[in-house]
């Protein structure tokens, strides 16, 4: 089902053996459209630490309710290795990071998750932390270039082939797979613009230095793309595009 992943934002996150926080934001790969981690503020609990949940350890959303639960203990969130999140995330992190809890790269083979379009949710029976083969793996220093916030991108301009048209203001997610399918782009008037459903296929490059999102469109078919419509009820939330007058 398509998550609207601004209606994600605070939503509870659970471990195992209790409550761990909220979604604070997502890091998503610009290449091919996957959302990486989740970023978790942990309030209280881990005071000034932000940390990263990857997919494989949550499986599809809403497993409890409406609380996000993760198949992990709250000891194993504690002492995974940590990552700054105020800093672009880098390869030799994120290995570090998949070696503790035994996962599979996702940047290892051909398919959205490696060897695959699907995360593997079991969590390995012991995780347990390998830092001193990560101490001898092939360091990589370069920060990965491609992760990006949805939230930072949330508010750039949306460039069609003759002119700027609107600002992406959401992204729609599988709620298994993880992977961004379309832009949600507010156009016309702030206040009583609409907003239209842009796949990702017609994204053409993202400039984070412009902070704008191009597209292999013009604005003539921006506007003629299907309105979008968020439909809510007690047990989910699904985005519905109507087609535009």
């Amino acid at each position: 089902m398509a998550q609207s992943i601004k209606q994600l934002y605070g939503e509870k996150l659970g471990a195992i053996d209790g409550e761990i926080g909220h979604v604070k934001d997502f890091y998503f790969d610009d290449q091919n459209w996957a959302v990486r981690y989740l970023v978790a503020d942990t309030g209280n609990w881990l005071p000034g630490r932000q940390v990263l949940l990857t997919p494989h350890a949550l499986g599809t959303l809403y497993q409890d309710g409406k609380v996000i639960v993760a198949n992990l203990t709250r000891k194993q969130i504690e002492d995974s290795p940590p990552i700054e999140t105020h800093k672009p995330v880098s390869r030799q992190s994120e290995e570090e990071y998949y070696r503790y809890y035994g996962w599979p790269f996702y940047w290892l083979g051909d398919g959205l998750w490696g060897m695959g379009g699907f995360p593997i949710l079991e969590t390995p029976a012991t995780p347990v932390p390998d830092r001193k083969a990560a101490a001898i793996a092939p360091q990589h220093e370069k920060t990965d270039g491609h992760l990006r916030s949805t939230r930072a991108v949330t508010g750039y301009n949306l460039q069609a082939s003759d002119g700027i048209l609107g600002h992406v203001c959401d992204f729609m997610m599988d709620d298994q797979s993880w992977a961004i399918g379309k832009l949600i782009v507010k156009i016309g008037n702030r206040f009583t613009g609409k907003e239209v459903v842009i796949p990702v296929n017609k994204v053409a490059r993202i400039s984070y230095d412009d902070s704008t999102v191009f597209v292999n469109l013009t604005k003539e078919a921006v506007v003629q793309s299907p309105e979008y419509l968020l439909v809510s009820n007690a047990a989910e939330t699904q985005a519905l595009p109507i087609l535009a007058l």
